[in-house]
C-alpha cells in the first residue's frame, strides 16, 4: 500500500526580491505568512514528505519564474519540491529543474496550450510534470441540466466544476473533470486539485470534487483547499484515496504542526511515512 503524502503548500509571491508567503481565503484577502526559505526548512525538519510552491502572482502578471528562490530553498531543504506559476514552456520546466525542483506545475498555460503537457512530459518525464486544476462548483437543478459537463452529487446538491486561470481570476467553462481526464492522456503525471470554495476556509477538503477526479483518473491526486485540522485529512483519505493532501494555513500559523497531522493520522490507521 503506498503511503500518504502531507504536503504543505507555499502560496508566494515576488513584492520583494527574496519572496514571500502569503494566504487567502477562496483566492482572496491575502495576508503575510512568512518568508519562503524560512518556512520551507522548517517544514523539511517537520517531517513533511514534499512541498509546493505557487507562485500566485506570476501568470496573472505574466512574468518569469521564482527560481532564484528555488535555488535558495534547495539549499537546506532535501525532500521533493513542486513549483508552479509562470510555467509557460518547456524551456521553464528545464530551468525550474536545474534550479533545484523536482517536479513543475503548471495551469494557465496548459489550459491555453494543451500541447504543452505533451511536450514537456516528452523532455522531462512525466514524473515531473503536474497540473494544476483550480475548479469552482457550478450548481445545477437536475443531473441533465448541463448535457455537456460532468455533473456529481455534492453535499449541496448537483453541480459540475469550472476551471480557473490566473490565480482564480478567470473562469473558462472547461469541466474539471474532463480537463483531468485530458490531462492525463497528454502525460501529465500528477494533478494537484484545489478546490477555490474551500480555498483557506478550513472547512474540509470539498470530497465530491476529490472523489470525482481521483475515481476518473489513474494518475495521483493532491488534495487542495479546506484542510483544517487533522480529522479533515483523515476523512479525505478515508473517503477519496487520494495520493496526498495539501494544506497551508494550519501549517504556516502553527495551529497543527506536520508531526501532530502525522501522528493524529498514524492512530486512525492511515499509512502515512514517518
Amino acid at each position: 500500500m503506498l503511503t500518504k503524502r502531507i504536503i504543505p503548500c507555499l502560496d508566494c509571491d515576488l513584492q520583494v526580491p527574496e519572496g514571500r508567503v502569503v494566504k487567502g481565503i477562496e483566492f482572496k484577502q491575502i495576508k503575510y505568512a512568512g518568508e519562503p526559505a524560512e518556512l520551507a526548512k522548517k517544514y523539511y525538519e517537520d517531517g513533511a514528505d514534499e512541498i509546493i510552491f505557487l507562485d500566485i502572482t506570476a501568470s496573472h502578471e505574466r512574468r518569469g519564474t521564482m527560481a532564484h528562490v528555488i535555488e535558495n530553498v534547495t539549499e537546506e531543504v532535501f525532500i521533493p519540491i513542486c513549483v508552479g506559476g509562470g510555467i509557460r514552456k518547456v524551456e521553464d520546466y528545464v530551468n525550474m529543474l536545474k534550479s533545484g525542483a523536482d517536479k513543475c506545475s503548471t495551469n494557465t498555460a496548459a489550459i491555453h496550450n494543451p500541447n504543452l503537457i505533451n511536450e514537456a512530459s516528452d523532455v522531462v518525464g512525466s514524473q515531473a510534470c503536474v497540473i494544476g486544476i483550480d475548479a469552482k462548483r457550478r450548481y445545477v437543478e437536475n443531473l441533465s441540466d448541463a448535457p455537456d459537463k460532468n455533473v456529481v452529487e455534492s453535499d449541496k446538491g448537483y453541480c459540475w466544476f469550472d476551471c480557473s486561470i490566473y490565480g482564480g481570476r478567470e473562469f473558462t467553462g472547461i469541466d474539471a473533470i474532463a480537463w483531468a481526464q485530458e490531462c492525463e492522456k497528454r502525460g501529465a503525471g500528477e494533478i494537484l486539485l484545489t478546490s477555490m470554495d474551500r480555498d483557506g476556509t478550513k472547512e474540509g477538503y470539498d470530497i465530491a470534487l476529490t472523489k470525482a477526479i481521483n475515481e476518473a483518473v489513474d494518475i495521483p491526486i493532491i488534495a487542495s483547499g479546506g484542510g483544517g485540522d487533522p480529522e479533515d485529512f483523515y476523512q479525505v483519505f478515508k473517503k477519496t484515496d487520494v495520493n496526498a493532501a495539501l494544506a497551508a494555513s494550519i501549517f504556516h500559523f502553527n495551529e497543527y504542526p506536520v508531526p501532530k497531522v502525522k501522528d493524529y493520522l498514524n492512530k486512525k490507521g492511515i499509512n502515512i511515512r514517518n
